[in-house]
């Protein structure tokens, strides 16, 4: 039971924080929300930056196991161009607010901020698994590569968050082919 309780807090505040902002979202609101007493979110976290921690680690797994099925599945190239379908089909989900992870990194600008070294490295586990993909394709440069493909995946979902979602997952996924040719592969 404590550990649905758990669950149904960090459930709830991942919804409120993604949707609404982490500074904008009260404890009070996630309380109210969750149906959790405060008693309970305080047996579990010691503070809010804790709960939003959980929050968006509970985010950070499901995206790196979905990382992982696709490099042990597929073929390194299809991979690394299957995270942009994957992208494609987030970005046109009617809850789609953007990415949770950028967005905690703007609202706790601080770079030694927990909560912003968490983001960082949400986003440096998405470049290593670019590089590792080059990497089994002998592409010189993989480091190098693999950052050009991120810019393309955060550009295609920061323009969607910005214009709404149309179609620049697919167009980032051409462009990310077009270099993967110019690399060989």
């Amino acid at each position: 039971m404590a550990s649905s309780k758990r669950d149904q807090l960090v459930n709830t505040a991942l919804a409120l924080f993604y949707r609404e902002g982490f500074h904008a979202t009260g404890i009070d609101r996630i309380l109210a929300e969750s149906g959790v007493a405060k008693m309970t979110l305080y047996k579990h976290f010691k503070s809010k930056d804790e709960l939003i921690m959980a929050a968006l680690e509970s985010r950070f797994a499901p995206a790196a196991e979905r990382l992982a099925w696709a490099f042990e599945h597929l073929p390194p190239r299809e991979a690394i161009l299957r995270v942009f379908d994957g992208l494609d089909e987030w970005l046109k989900q009617e809850e789609f607010c953007g990415c949770a992870f950028i967005n905690a990194a703007a609202e706790f600008h601080d770079r030694d901020h927990p909560v912003h070294r968490l983001a960082a490295s949400y986003k440096s586990s998405t470049r290593q698994y670019f590089r590792t993909a080059l990497e089994c394709l002998d592409v010189p440069q993989s480091e190098r590569l693999a950052r050009q493909l991120q810019y393309l995946m955060e550009g295609a979902l920061s323009m969607a968050h910005i214009e709404g979602p149309t179609d620049q997952a697919q167009e980032a996924k051409e462009a990310a082919e077009q270099l993967l040719r110019a690399a060989g592969v």
